[in-house]
């Protein structure tokens, strides 16, 4: 599994659990402190402007222990409608393309996996994540507009 965090100019942290390990609130608040220690190091002063997160309503993300610690650092959270894939910009934007890019490809280990997902994330094009990120809002005026049942046509 791999978590990315990611905004309009590039890609601010992947974090690739080991395999085998699952996803749960601890894990991913020890994530969150990656993320936090990488926004620091790769955009200065955002910490400061304040960070907005956008992602679903997995166990993970919902816990007390998540939410406590958003909490303490006060980053809001956009709202997320229940079973809306189509309004997480990783799962509309990033996961399509990658998923093109690794078919067909064969690794010998997991670190060449690794290996590969980083080199893959690590050269996606500045206007490829612009557009990705700008295409949220449009989408989010969709769900609104047609009552959450925005559907992808």
């Amino acid at each position: 599994m791999a978590i990315v965090f990611w905004d309009a100019k590039g890609v601010i942290l992947l974090d690739i659990l080991p395999q085998g390990q699952c996803i749960n609130a601890a894990r991913y608040c020890s994530t969150l402190d990656r993320f936090k220690e990488a926004i620091c190091r790769k955009r200065p002063g955002l910490l400061r402007r304040g960070v907005v997160l956008q992602h679903d309503n997995a166990t993970p993300h919902s816990a007390n222990l998540t939410q406590q610690w958003l909490q303490r650092y006060g980053w809001e959270i956009l709202p997320h409608p229940a079973h809306s894939p189509d309004l997480a910009p990783s799962d509309f934007h990033l996961f399509g393309p990658l998923k093109s890019h690794l078919g067909g490809m064969a690794f010998e280990t997991e670190d060449d996996l690794i290996s590969e997902l980083r080199n893959w994330f690590d050269n996606l094009d500045v206007d490829f994540l612009r557009v990705g990120n700008n295409s949220l809002l449009p989408r989010w005026q969709k769900c609104i507009d047609l009552h959450g049942d925005y559907v992808e046509k």
